[in-house]
């Protein structure tokens, strides 16, 4: 039975000249175009601090640095090496490591070096964070310059310097559409196969077609497990499709391996196609599962970190986006392109995708109401 439902569906889909057109063009459209277009405000960095000093001039800046608002201390860590864990984890944004001997080289009018060492997958939120704190540490080091002239350790010939070297991870070259290309490759994929599902059913009432479904003996289980194959497939396509031009345009490859892209994607589709065909189920015109579609994938693009940091938004937004299953993925599919994140490092995400697909789904087949 599911053999001549897939037949009919593939029929209706190659029969429509909108559909083909749109499968084609639409990623070709938001991935040569969006990634030259997209910026946002960056504030609220998560900041780990490695102080190998412990001495009151480190404490200092350590201060000077959260007391600016725009840094959050997240994490201490006794060493680079932990640090660096956390900000693979997302618990921080950037590292500041003060090396041993900081105040005792100040005193004795020396150089002394500070470590800033960004995330930076998301190259513009990387290179601000790092401006930031390269200008806070310059202030300080001119707060700090009359109590020790005052103090006799250095004079106007040998001022001691903090000289800052930098290290962003994951993305050297702060290359913006770097960070944006795998999102929007997300986008696609929620549109497409959001959106087709969520008209599909109600075209079928349109045209005269769900009459004949209603009256024949088709499981509903059947039914929509026969309506999600295709779009499973045209997702997968999609998503080859966008890897292609990714690579091809952008020379942007997957630091992780393809089959954790299809493994999180194979899962995505299911949760976007399933909540497509919920919408269906209920609007009783092509009219009313537009807008509806519409509303869903507007709130869903605005909270799922696309343009704006999840970790900027206030408290209340960030437990909305929670339910978000397009940030979930968005958090996959950056982390595997610019991390090298595997399928037990995305393990929250995983459990996450999988409950909104057995949820969206279990409601697709209750909210499926045949009429004989």
């Amino acid at each position: 039975m599911i053999k001549y439902l897939l037949k009919k569906e593939f029929k209706q889909l190659v029969r429509n000249p909108f559909v083909p057109r749109m499968l084609a063009g639409f990623p070709l459209m938001v991935l040569l175009i969006l990634p030259w277009a997209a910026s946002y405000e960056i504030k609220n960095l998560n900041l780990s601090v490695v102080d190998n000093d412990h001495s009151t001039y480190s404490r200092k800046l350590t201060e000077k640095v959260i007391s600016s608002g725009y840094f959050r201390l997240t994490n201490e860590s006794p060493n680079f090496q932990q640090a660096l864990e956390s900000i693979e984890k997302n618990e921080s944004d950037i590292i500041l490591e003060i090396p041993p001997h900081f105040e005792e080289d100040l005193n004795t009018g020396q150089k002394t070096k500070v470590l800033i060492a960004p995330n930076a997958v998301n190259g513009m939120k990387g290179g601000i964070g790092m401006t930031y704190l390269a200008n806070i540490v310059t202030n300080f080091n001119a707060d700090i310059l009359p109590s020790l002239m005052s103090a006799g350790t250095t004079s106007a010939v040998a001022i001691p310097q903090i000289e800052v070297n930098s290290s962003f991870r994951f993305n050297p070259h702060l290359n913006y559409r770097v960070y944006m290309v795998p999102a929007l490759i997300v986008l696609i994929l929620t549109l497409l196969c959001g959106f087709l599902p969520g008209v599909s059913i109600v075209m079928e009432k349109e045209i005269g077609t769900m009459e004949q479904i209603n009256v024949s003996p088709v499981p509903k289980g059947a039914f929509i497990l026969a309506k999600l194959i295709p779009f499973w497939i045209i997702g997968f396509l999609i998503l080859t499709v966008g890897e292609i031009i990714a690579w091809a345009v952008y020379g942007l490859v997957p630091a992780g391996h393809y089959y954790t892209l299809y493994f999180f994607a194979a899962i995505y589709i299911v949760v976007v196609s399933g909540l497509g065909l919920v919408i269906s189920n209920y609007a009783q015109t092509m009219q009313q599962a537009i807008f509806i579609v519409f509303f869903f994938m507007l709130i869903f693009i605005m909270l799922s970190g696309l343009y704006t940091p999840i970790e900027s938004m206030p408290e209340w937004a960030k437990w909305i986006a929670a339910f978000n299953p397009l940030k979930h993925f968005m958090v996959v599919m950056r982390s595997v392109f610019l991390k090298g994140s595997g399928i037990f490092d995305l393990y929250k995400e995983m459990l996450a995708l999988l409950g909104f697909a057995v949820f969206f789904n279990s409601w697709a087949i209750m909210s499926y109401r045949k009429k004989n």
